[in-house]
């Protein structure tokens, strides 16, 4: 099992670890990782580790067996052996971008409460797909809302439920496409303000930034027609 520190603390930028197994395509999984794996549209943590003077570079992280997050280095060299002590070192600036884009991208399924059908995070992009048979009539007013949020400095948080919880509530479930992952008994849902000033609250897997006004202003992009009912919005960081 890799401990999926990341997650409770995405602003962690080294941790030590210690290799607990190889993967046969030449993979390397610790016992902790702060590196973040592919999944939910959101893009594997790039970084490297150092030991005994040793240092590797790391391309991505993928989620492995079972609990495993597999570390997939940049170019097919030796492995730290199991059991080897050594430093994390996340590739911070480009984390620190898809937590933004992340985070904005949650904001705006709230300035257009549609159903989602796909997404998609990079260092200086991301989209989102809506369930939209009509391109909205003001994009302009899209994009000013959107600012808006952001500009409320409206704090960014977690909690915790069941999965009988969500099933109970299946509004929480903005996108159509990918599910929560289930078999654990919980939940995790990332919420958006407080009390009355709640503006967001879903199931949701990614890292993201601690307040809103962290994203910084945003872009919309292109607004393209991707089906008969299927629409790309793009939101670009500034």
């Amino acid at each position: 099992m890799s401990e999926d520190v990341f997650r409770s603390d995405p602003y962690l930028r080294e941790l030590p670890a210690e290799v607990i197994a190889h993967t046969p395509e030449g993979g390397l999984v610790l016992n902790r990782t702060i590196f973040y794996p592919t999944g939910g549209g959101q893009p594997g943590d790039s970084g490297y580790v150092v030991w005994d003077g040793k240092e590797l570079d790391i391309a991505t992280a993928v989620k492995g067996e079972g609990d495993q997050i597999v570390l997939v280095p940049a170019a097919p060299v030796a492995l730290p052996e199991v059991g080897v002590k050594l430093t994390q070192h996340l590739g911070w600036e480009r984390r620190h971008r898809h937590m933004r884009v992340h985070t904005a991208l949650h904001l705006l399924s709230v300035v257009m409460p549609l159903p989602v059908t796909g997404g998609q995070i990079g260092s200086e992009k991301g989209r989102l797909d809506f369930l939209m048979p009509e391109p909205p009539d003001n994009k302009e007013a899209v994009e000013v809302a959107l600012n808006e949020l952001i500009d409320r400095d409206l704090p960014v948080t977690e909690s915790w439920i069941t999965e009988a919880e969500l099933d109970a509530n299946p509004g929480l479930v903005k996108t159509m496409s990918v599910q929560p992952p289930r078999g654990k008994g919980a939940i995790r849902l990332v919420r958006i303000g407080e009390g009355i000033d709640q503006v967001d609250l879903q199931p949701c897997g990614g890292t993201h930034v601690a307040r809103t006004s962290e994203i910084g202003a945003v872009r919309l992009g292109k607004i393209e027609n991707k089906g008969k009912q299927n629409r790309r919005v793009s939101l670009h960081l500034e």
